[in-house]
C-alpha cells in the first residue's frame, strides 16, 4: 500500500467502477459509487488506517448539507401533488397563455414544478393535460409532450432543490441562492430553444396520441377543488424568495468592505511601521509577512502617511486569501471577499493596540439585517417552512388526518431515503478523488493559470471538461443525477490548487455546465426515457428521434450559455 499510483490511472478505476458496476453488473448507485469512493480512498496517499474512515467521514458530510434538504422537497413535492396545488398551476398557465400557446404554458408549468418535484411526478402530472389538449384540438400531441419534457427536465438538471445541483453547490462550495438563480438564467433561455425544437418536431414527424396500455388516466379535479393560486405557488415560491433574499443581503451587506482600512483608522502611521521594522521577527510570524506584503507594495517606510497605508493595506494585504500570503490561519477558500478582509483584519487588530489602529465595527445595520436574512434563508429552514405550509394546504384541501399526513410524510421519506444515499455516495466519491490529487496533475498538464499567457485558459477548458465527463457518465449508466454528482466530484478535484478565483468567473457556470452534460444522450438505459416513451404512448424509436435529440438541444444551448455568461457577467464577486 505504501507504493504510490498515478492520480490519472486512480481516476480511470473510479470511474470505470462506477459505470461498470451500474451499467453491466446493474447494481444499484449506492453501492457503485460508495465502492468506488472506497477503491479511490486505498489507492490515494494517506495513512492507511484512515483510507476506510475518510469515506465514511466524507460521506457523511455530504450528507449532513443535503440530506434535510433533500427530504423536506419530497414532503413538499408530494403535498403538491395530492392537495391540488400543482393542478392550480398548471391551469393557471393554462389560463394565461390561452390554448393557442398551449405549448408553452406546458412548458413554463414543467419548469416550475420541477424545482420541488422530480421529473417523472411532474411529467405524470402534466401528461393528461397534454393529451386533453390533444382530443380538443386534434393537432400537436408532439409538441404537448416535448414541451412538458423540455420544462420538467432542465429545471431538475440545473436548479436545487432538486438533488444533482443540490450536491453539484456543495462540492464546489457555491451559495444555494446564487446556484438558483444563475440555474434559472441558464434553464430559460434552454426551455426556450427546447420548445422550439419540439414545435418543429412535431411538424416534421406528428406522432398520433394512442392509448396507453396499462395505465390509469388520472382524472382532473373540479376547479372548485384547487386551493387558490397564491396559497398553490407558495410552497413553491417561499424556499426560493428566503434562500434569494438571503443572498441578495448577505451580498449588499459584504459590499460594504466594512473590514477595510480607512485612513481615519490609522491613528498613529509611524508606530504602525514600528513592530514590523524589527530585525528579529520569527520569520513564519504575522509580522513578518505583514512586512513583506507591505514591502512588495513599496509602502515609503521614512515618511508613511496614514492614506498610504490604508490604501497599501487594502490593496495588498487584506485581501490575501492564499495559505502563504493571508494573515489569517482560518480556511479562507469558501469565504466571500468581504470575510476574508475581517479574518485578516482581526489579526491585525489583535497585533495592533487601538492606540495605533481602530477596530473596525462588522455589525452594521446591513450585516444585522443580513444575518437574520441567514436564520431563515438557511435553505434548510426555508424547506421545513415550505414543508409545513404545504402540509397546512394538503389539510385544508383534503381535510386529511394525522394519520393520513404520516402515512404521505413516511412514504415522501422512504423515496427521498434512497436519493440521499446515492447523492452522499457521490459527495463521498469526489472528495476521495480530492485525496487522489488529480486536480494537480491535471494542472501541470493544463498549465497553470498564473503563466504568462495562459490567464483564464485553465477556467474555460473546466467548463469544457465538465460538459464532457457529465455527458460521457450520462450516456454510459443512464441516471442525469449520477452523472452530475460524479462529474462535479471529478471537477472539483481538478479546480486550481489557487481556488475558484483561478477560474476567471463564478463555479456556479461550472454547474451548470455539469448538468447541462447530464441531459446529452438520453437512450434506452435512462429511466426518464422510458417514463416520457411509455407515458406518452411513443414508440421506442419515436422516442430516440425526439426526446434523445430534445435533450441534446437542452444540453448544448445550456452549455452556450453557461459559457457565455463566463466571460460576460463572471460574478467573481460573489465567489
Amino acid at each position: 500500500m505504501s507504493m504510490e499510483i498515478h492520480p490519472l490511472i486512480i481516476l480511470a478505476v473510479g470511474i470505470a467502477t462506477v459505470v461498470g458496476m451500474i451499467l453491466v453488473l446493474r447494481l444499484n448507485a449506492f453501492l457503485a459509487l460508495i465502492t468506488a469512493a472506497i477503491l479511490v480512498s486505498l489507492m490515494a496517499p494517506g495513512p492507511i488506517a484512515e483510507k476506510i474512515s475518510r469515506v465514511a467521514l466524507a460521506f457523511g458530510a455530504s450528507a449532513g448539507t443535503i440530506g434535510i434538504v433533500i427530504a423536506l422537497a419530497a414532503i413538499i413535492g408530494t403535498c403538491l401533488m395530492e392537495s391540488g396545488a400543482a393542478d392550480r398551476i398548471v391551469r393557471f398557465f393554462l389560463r394565461v397563455l390561452g390554448e393557442k400557446r398551449a405549448s408553452t404554458a406546458l412548458m413554463g408549468s414543467g419548469f416550475v414544478l420541477a424545482v420541488p418535484v422530480f421529473f417523472d411526478t411532474v411529467f405524470y402530472l402534466l401528461v393528461p393535460l397534454g393529451r386533453s389538449l390533444f382530443r380538443r384540438t386534434g393537432t400537436h400531441y408532439l409538441k404537448y409532450v416535448l414541451a412538458i419534457a423540455c420544462g420538467g427536465a432542465i429545471t431538475h438538471t440545473l436548479v436545487p432543490p432538486t438533488p444533482g445541483p443540490l450536491l453539484m453547490a456543495a462540492n464546489l462550495g457555491i451559495d444555494l441562492g446564487v446556484m438558483i438563480l444563475i440555474g434559472i438564467a441558464v434553464a430559460l433561455p434552454a426551455a426556450v430553444a427546447g420548445l422550439a425544437f419540439a414545435g418543429w418536431a412535431d411538424r416534421r414527424m406528428p406522432v398520433p396520441m394512442r392509448a396507453i396500455g396499462g395505465i390509469t388516466e388520472p382524472k382532473p379535479p373540479r376547479d372548485d377543488m384547487l386551493p387558490p393560486l397564491g396559497l398553490a405557488i407558495l410552497p413553491v415560491a417561499l424556499p426560493v424568495l428566503l434562500i434569494t433574499a438571503n443572498t441578495i443581503l448577505k451580498t449588499m451587506a459584504d459590499s460594504e468592505h466594512a473590514a477595510r482600512v480607512v485612513a481615519e483608522d490609522v491613528v498613529d502611521a509611524g508606530g504602525f511601521l514600528g513592530p514590523i521594522g524589527a530585525d528579529d521577527l520569527p520569520p513564519d510570524s504575522p509580522l513578518a509577512l505583514l512586512n513583506a506584503l507591505l514591502t512588495d507594495a513599496g509602502l515609503d517606510r521614512d515618511a508613511p502617511s496614514a492614506e498610504a497605508i490604508a490604501v497599501a493595506m487594502n490593496e495588498h494585504v487584506l485581501g490575501n486569501r492564499g495559505a502563504d500570503r493571508a494573515l489569517s490561519a482560518s480556511n479562507l477558500s469558501r469565504m466571500s471577499d468581504a470575510e476574508v478582509e475581517r479574518a485578516n483584519r482581526l489579526v491585525l487588530e489583535e497585533l495592533y493596540p487601538e492606540t495605533v489602529l481602530r477596530r473596525h465595527e462588522w455589525e452594521t445595520p446591513l450585516r444585522r439585517t443580513s444575518n437574520l436574512a441567514a436564520l431563515v434563508g438557511d435553505a434548510n429552514f426555508a424547506l421545513l417552512l415550505s414543508a409545513a405550509v404545504s402540509m397546512l394546504l394538503l389539510v385544508r384541501q383534503r381535510r386529511h388526518g394525522r394519520e393520513e399526513i404520516a402515512k404521505l410524510v413516511e412514504q415522501s421519506l422512504m423515496s427521498a431515503g434512497v436519493i440521499i444515499l446515492i447523492t452522499a455516495a457521490g459527495g463521498a466519491f469526489g472528495a476521495m478523488l480530492q485525496q487522489a490529487q488529480i486536480g494537480e496533475v491535471l494542472e501541470d498538464a493544463f498549465g497553470s493559470g498564473d503563466a504568462p499567457g495562459a490567464a483564464g485558459r485553465p477556467g474555460l477548458i473546466l467548463l469544457f471538461v465538465g460538459f464532457g465527463v457529465s455527458a460521457v457518465l450520462k450516456v454510459a449508466q443512464g441516471s442525469s443525477t449520477v452523472a452530475m454528482i460524479t462529474a462535479s466530484g471529478i471537477i472539483t478535484a481538478l479546480i486550481p490548487t489557487a481556488g475558484v478565483e483561478a477560474l476567471g468567473y463564478h463555479p456556479a457556470y461550472l454547474a451548470t455546465a455539469i448538468g447541462s452534460g447530464s441531459l446529452i444522450g438520453s437512450w434506452m438505459n435512462d429511466s426518464g426515457f422510458w417514463v416520457f416513451a411509455k407515458m406518452s404512448g411513443l414508440t421506442e424509436a419515436e422516442a430516440l428521434k425526439s426526446w434523445t435529440p430534445l435533450l441534446l438541444v437542452l444540453g448544448t444551448v445550456g452549455l452556450i450559455v453557461s459559457l457565455i455568461l463566463a466571460v460576460a457577467l463572471p460574478l467573481t464577486g460573489l465567489a
